[in-house]
C-alpha cells in the first residue's frame, strides 16, 4: 500500500476547513497541532459514506466500539481487553476529565509529568484540581525519584490524589516501557494515587518500539486508560473513544453518568469501528511513512540547524525541538511563524522546562517537512 502521507498535495490541503488549515494565512505552513495531512483509510471512508447514503446518523451504539478496539488490541498489542467493560466517552481528553472526577475531589491533586499535552493543564485545573509536576528526566523518561516528591506532595494534606499519565508520550514520542510503567504504577500505588492513561497515539508506535498499555499490566489492576482511534487515522473531527479500565477499577465506571455517552458522534463510532477492524494495512503503510519522516527531519535538522536538539521520537508524529542554542526567547514559535512562516506549536504550554522549545508535526509529506526546515534555516 502506498504511503498515506504522500497523497494530498499543498493546494488540497489548503482546501481544508480545519483549524489546522484555517488558523493561520496561506503563507503559512502549518505544522503546530496533532493532526496529520492524509486522507483516511478506504474502509472508514466507505464506512461513513455507507452510513450516511442509509440515512445511519442516530445515536451511537458503544458495543460496536468496544468490540472492535478490543479486536485491534488483540492482534496489535496481543492483550484483549474486556469490551463489557469498557465505556464509551465523548473523547480522550473529555474521557479523562470525567475518570478525574470519579477518583479524585475538587481541591484534590493531579501529577503530570510536563513537558506534556498542554490541555493536561487546562482541564485538571478547569476540574478544580491542582497540578503537580514531576518532569520527566533530561532523557524523556520517566524519573521515579522526582515522581516520588511529586506524589508525597500531592498526598501530604490527606486529599485523594490522581496520576495523569501521557503514553506514549506527548510531546516527546517517548514510548514508556512495561518495566518504566510498572514500577510507576507501582509507586503510585504506594502513595493511594490513581494512575490515568492517555493512550490515544498507542497505535503510532513502529518496529524498534512496543507500546503497553497501563491496564494490561498487572499493576495496572486500578488503573484506567483512555483510547481512541481518532489520532492514528486522522478521524478528530468524528468524535468517539473509550475508558478502559484495569480489572479493579470497572466498578469506578459503573458510576460514571450514563449522559457521558452521549457525546460521542455515531458517525464516529462507525468511522472508529472500520478503522479497527481493516484499517491495518493502512496504518502499516503510515507507520512506515512515519519513520521515514522523523528520520528525515533528524537528517535535515543535523545539516541545516545543527544547533537545535532534536531526539528522535520513538512514536506519534510529534517532534520535540529545543531552539535555546538559538536565542529566540521562551517561544520560538511565535518568532519562527513570523519570520520563517511556519507554524510549530509553542513550548512554553507543556509545562516547566519547555522554554525556547516548539513541537513540530511530521505527520505531512516529506516535501513540507523539508520545505519547513529550509524556511526555518533561512530565517535564523
Amino acid at each position: 500500500m502506498d504511503n498515506p502521507l504522500l497523497g494530498p498535495g499543498l493546494d488540497r490541503l489548503r482546501e481544508r476547513r480545519s483549524v489546522k488549515w484555517r488558523l493561520y494565512g496561506a503563507d503559512v505552513l502549518p505544522l503546530w497541532v496533532a493532526e496529520m495531512d492524509v486522507v483516511p483509510a478506504e474502509p472508514v471512508r466507505r464506512a461513513v459514506i455507507d452510513a450516511v447514503e442509509r440515512g445511519d446518523t442516530g445515536y451511537p451504539w458503544a458495543p460496536d466500539y468496544a468490540e472492535a478496539l478490543a479486536d485491534f488490541a488483540a492482534r496489535r498489542w496481543g492483550w484483549r481487553p474486556d469490551p463489557s467493560r469498557m465505556k464509551l466517552v465523548p473523547d480522550v481528553m473529555l474521557g479523562v476529565a470525567e475518570v478525574l472526577q470519579l477518583v479524585t475531589r475538587p481541591g484534590d491533586a493531579v501529577v503530570v509529568n510536563p513537558p506534556v499535552y498542554p490541555p493536561f493543564f487546562d482541564f485538571v485545573r478547569g476540574l478544580d484540581r491542582r497540578v503537580v509536576e514531576a518532569p520527566l528526566s533530561d532523557e524523556g523518561r520517566i524519573d521515579l525519584e522526582v515522581l516520588e516528591r511529586a506524589l508525597t506532595a500531592a498526598t501530604q494534606d490527606g486529599g485523594r490524589a490522581a496520576y495523569l499519565v501521557c503514553n506514549p508520550q506527548n510531546p516527546t514520542g517517548a514510548v514508556h516501557t512495561p518495566e518504566e510503567l510498572t514500577a510507576a504504577l507501582t509507586l503510585a500505588a504506594s502513595y493511594g494515587v490513581r494512575v490515568v492513561a492517555d493512550e490515544i497515539h498507542a497505535p503510532l508506535v513502529p518496529s524498534g518500539a512496543t507500546f503497553t498499555s497501563v491496564v494490561s499490566l498487572e499493576a495496572g489492576a486500578r488503573a484506567v486508560a483512555l483510547m481512541s482511534a481518532s489520532k492514528a487515522f486522522n478521524l478528530a473531527g468524528l468524535k468517539a473513544a473509550v475508558a478502559i479500565p484495569g480489572p479493579e477499577a470497572a466498578a469506578d465506571l459503573e458510576r460514571m453518568p450514563e449522559v457521558v455517552s452521549h457525546g460521542a458522534s455515531h458517525l464516529g463510532v462507525v468511522s472508529h469501528r472500520a478503522a479497527y477492524l481493516e484499517g491495518d494495512p493502512w496504518l502499516d503503510a503510515l507507520l512506515t511513512g512515519l519513520d521515514e519522516n522523523r528520520r528525515l527531519l533528524r537528517d535535515l535538522l543535523t545539516a541545516q540547524l545543527p544547533s537545535v536538539r532534536y531526539r528522535v521520537p520513538e512514536g506519534t508524529f510529534l517532534a520535540w525541538l529545543d531552539f535555546s542554542e538559538l536565542d529566540l526567547g521562551a517561544d520560538p514559535s511565535a518568532v519562527l511563524r513570523e519570520r520563517a512562516k511556519v507554524a510549530l506549536h509553542p513550548g512554553p504550554g507543556f509545562g516547566s522546562g519547555a522554554e525556547s522549545h516548539a513541537r513540530l508535526n511530521f505527520g505531512t509529506s516529506p516535501e513540507i517537512v523539508r520545505e519547513a526546515v529550509s524556511r526555518i534555516a533561512s530565517a535564523v
